[in-house]
This record gives structure tokens, C-alpha cells and sequence, in this order.
């Protein structure tokens, strides 16, 4: 019997240690989990805030490359409608020193054809003035060759004259004409600067000229 109380006592308090057992295990349980469900806060808390801090640090760096490409592109932007507009100042004015070359060339054009016209018409004016010069020249030219051959043909006559009164005369009577005529007779038949001659030396210069002939 002291056996069986005893078994019982035992049995008693194994069956109470049991239960003590289980309900530490429960608490122990509800304890463990708070911990883990409060580990998991505090960490989502923690991993929240680094997610925060993370996309605060990301679209700050986000927004600090967007800016700095945002002002390469605008200087780039600004620095291509620099270059359009002095390239476009300067088509136009190469377009403003094209036209005023273009007028200037025309206009130096338009000057050299009425030079070139004003030279032909000089030159037509030149050259029907010389036609008209050389047809007069020729027309003078025939008539101091007609004149040349009246005058060569005067001369002739005189001297054919000259030499028959010449023949019809002596040496006294050239003697018996006066100088004046002398003058004329010697002049009549090319004796050079009779004027300069006395009576005898015309004369003589008649009377040899008149034997060479």
C-alpha cells in the first residue's frame, strides 16, 4: 500500500511535472513566438527603413545624374543653336556677298558689252574712216601719178623744145638771153639751183647739159 501511495505520489507528480512541463513548453512557445513575431517587426521595421533609406539614397542619385545629364544635354542643346546660328549667320552673309557679286559681275558684264559694243562701233568708224583715207589716198595717189606723168611729159616737150633751141642756136646766142632766161632754160632742163649761178657758168652748165642729152 506504502508502495502504491508511493507510485501514486510519483505517478501525481510526474503527471503534474508533465503538465508543468507542457505548460512551460506552451508558454515557452508563445514566448519564442512573440520573440520571432517581434524579431520580424524589428527586422521588417529595420529592412522597411533600409528599403526607405536605400530609395532615398537611389532617387537622389537618380536625380543627381538626371540633372547633371539634364545640363550636358541643354549645354550641348545650347552649344548646338550657337553653332546653327553662326552657321546661319554666316550662309547669310556669304548668300549677302554672293548677291553683291553677282550684281557686281553683272554690272561689269553689262559695262564690258557696251565697251565691247563702243569698241566695234570705234573700230567700224576707224575702219570705214581708213577705207575712206585709203580710197582718197589712192584717189590722190592716181592723180599725182597722172599729174607725174603730165609733168614728165611736160618735161619732155620742154626739153625737146629746149634742145631744138638749143640746136638753133650757138654759144653767142645762149650769150644774148638774159639771166632770167638763162634761169628758166637751165630750171627747164634739171639743172640743180640755177639761181645761184653767174651768166657764163649758165651757160656752160646749158650748153653741157644739152651735149649729154
Amino acid at each position: 500500500m506504502e508502495a502504491a501511495r508511493e507510485s501514486k505520489d510519483l505517478a501525481d507528480h510526474a503527471r503534474q511535472v508533465s503538465e508543468r512541463g507542457r505548460a512551460r513548453m506552451r508558454e515557452v512557445e508563445r514566448e519564442t513566438s512573440r520573440h520571432v513575431e517581434r524579431r520580424l517587426a524589428e527586422a521588417q521595421k529595420d529592412a522597411d527603413e533600409f528599403v526607405k533609406r536605400e530609395r532615398q539614397a537611389a532617387e537622389a542619385d537618380a536625380a543627381e545624374q538626371q540633372r547633371e545629364v539634364q545640363e550636358e544635354v541643354e549645354s550641348e542643346i545650347e552649344e548646338a543653336q550657337r553653332d546653327a546660328e553662326e552657321s546661319q549667320r554666316g550662309a547669310q552673309e556669304l548668300v549677302e556677298d554672293a548677291t553683291e557679286k553677282l550684281a557686281e559681275a553683272r554690272r561689269l558684264a553689262e559695262e564690258a558689252a557696251e565697251a565691247a559694243r563702243a569698241a566695234a562701233e570705234e573700230a567700224n568708224r576707224q575702219a570705214q574712216q581708213l577705207a575712206n583715207e585709203a580710197e582718197q589716198q589712192a584717189s590722190d595717189a592716181e592723180a599725182r601719178v597722172k599729174a607725174t606723168e603730165r609733168l614728165g611729159n611736160d618735161l619732155v616737150a620742154t626739153a625737146k623744145q629746149t634742145a631744138r633751141k638749143l640746136r638753133d642756136k650757138t654759144n653767142g646766142g645762149l650769150k644774148s638771153y638774159s639771166k632770167p632766161e638763162l634761169v628758166e632754160l637751165a630750171a627747164s632742163i634739171g639743172i640743180n639751183a640755177p639761181t645761184n649761178m653767174t651768166k657764163p657758168e649758165l651757160v656752160g652748165a646749158i650748153t653741157k647739159a644739152s651735149r649729154n642729152r
